[in-house]
């Protein structure tokens, strides 16, 4: 009762920024004489400001030389792990959420995925394993606390755990390293999905303002064998790669600019995750409530960060509409259904599923009414959900 109560109060003042206007407070500038005061205070006031810049002159200099050091040569590669992260038993105290149980699955994989419902990259990776006609489990985690993927060295999601032939659980992440690695266990179903992991290393590098990064450089890439490699057509592959390395770099950077514009979306957009993501039923209210108004607050703060890094313009639409044309325009110059043709490929699954992560946001609405994304969005729609299999609670 008292951690609920506790909590309560940490949500009551991030609720009150949406119920209310934030208050104007106007500075008031105390202008002081010093003709009137004596030598003495004069002499007391000034030393110990020279004290406070020449210390704090110190402390700049050397953060500055620290920071520097701490960069490095831009594209320089620090480390490659090849090894993926593999453990004995499934974590305890991990709470199934969901089931997705199809009985034309025949992969024998077992899959459970840690997400947010409503990430773009967790809707990303979920239009995948839907369309796949894929049977896996789901894991929802506090957006806040997220104490269920706390076991785990990646702190973010999507998070999927795979079994592997020896029982024990391999960790797959970055949701195109995620598509890239399950697409090439499918055409390789021989394979031990650790193996499959185990090609797609993570590399530790410095990016170009030399600070270090992390990422799985061949993640956009199909592992074939030989024989199944020469049958492709190398024009379409480059073509897919290029449209999900978009779909990574540039459409997904203008959602959260969108559907958290304004405190009442960032609101809307966070009720819609609850709902959609039934968080009144898997958390309690207190943590229910934690999540919707601090994260609501944080990302509506947070987008605008966003919008500067991204060299936005203060009219965000404009930016999303910009990028549902240039897609739409795609597929009436190459007079297809699809980026893949007359069926979607990777590059399909990827763009829906960013765009589906705010299908119940106004930022959505606005799309279908300025832009024609909406055929071909409701047509993937159909074919992944017609492939999915029966959603079963757990």
């Amino acid at each position: 009762m008292m951690t609920t109560f506790r909590a309560g109060l940490a949500v009551r003042p991030i609720r009150n920024l949406f119920r209310q206007d934030v208050p104007t407070i106007r500075g008031a500038i105390i202008h002081r004489s010093y003709a009137t005061k004596s030598r003495g205070f004069v002499s007391s006031t000034i030393k110990p400001i020279v004290l406070g810049v020449t210390l704090g002159a110190g402390i700049g200099v050397a953060y500055t030389y620290y920071s520097k050091q701490q960069k490095g040569i831009p594209g320089f590669v620090i480390e490659q792990n090849d090894k993926p992260f593999i453990i004995d038993k499934f974590p305890e105290n991990i709470k199934i959420t969901r089931e997705i149980k199809n009985p034309q699955d025949s992969t024998g994989l077992e899959l459970v995925l840690f997400q947010f419902q409503t990430c773009p990259f967790c809707c990303k990776v979920r239009s995948y394993l839907d369309y796949k006609g894929l049977s896996y489990s789901v894991v929802e985690v506090d957006a806040v606390l997220r104490q269920s993927i706390k076991w785990s060295p990646y702190k973010k999601v999507p998070l999927l755990l795979a079994k592997t032939k020896d029982g024990r659980y391999v960790q797959l992440t970055d949701s195109s390293m995620i598509v890239s690695a399950l697409e090439t266990y499918l055409k390789n179903p021989e394979k031990d999905i650790a193996e499959i992991a185990a090609l797609y290393p993570n590399v530790a590098f410095y990016d170009e303002q030399g600070n270090k990064k992390t990422d799985v450089f061949n993640k956009y890439f199909l592992m074939f064998r030989e024989g199944k490699k020469a049958l492709q057509d190398k024009e379409a592959i480059k073509s897919e790669n290029e449209w999900r390395a978009w779909a990574d770099d540039h459409l997904v950077h203008l959602i959260s600019p969108n559907v958290y514009r304004s405190k009442a979306e960032a609101l809307e957009t966070f009720e819609w995750f609850s709902d959609t993501g039934e968080w009144d039923v898997h958390f309690p209210s207190w943590e229910r409530n934690l999540m919707v108004y601090t994260g609501a607050a944080a990302m509506y703060l947070i987008s605008k960060r966003l919008k500067k890094r991204h060299k936005l313009t203060d009219d965000v639409r404009s930016h999303m509409y910009d990028a549902c044309n240039k897609w739409t325009n795609e597929l009436k110059a190459r007079k297809s259904t699809f980026m893949g043709g007359k069926t979607p490929n990777l590059a399909d699954l990827a763009v829906f599923g960013v765009l589906s992560s705010m299908e119940g946001c106004a930022a959505f609405k606005d799309c279908l009414d300025n832009t024609k994304i909406g055929e071909w969005f409701y047509e993937m729609k159909v074919l992944v959900q017609q492939n999915r299999g029966n959603v079963v609670p757990a």
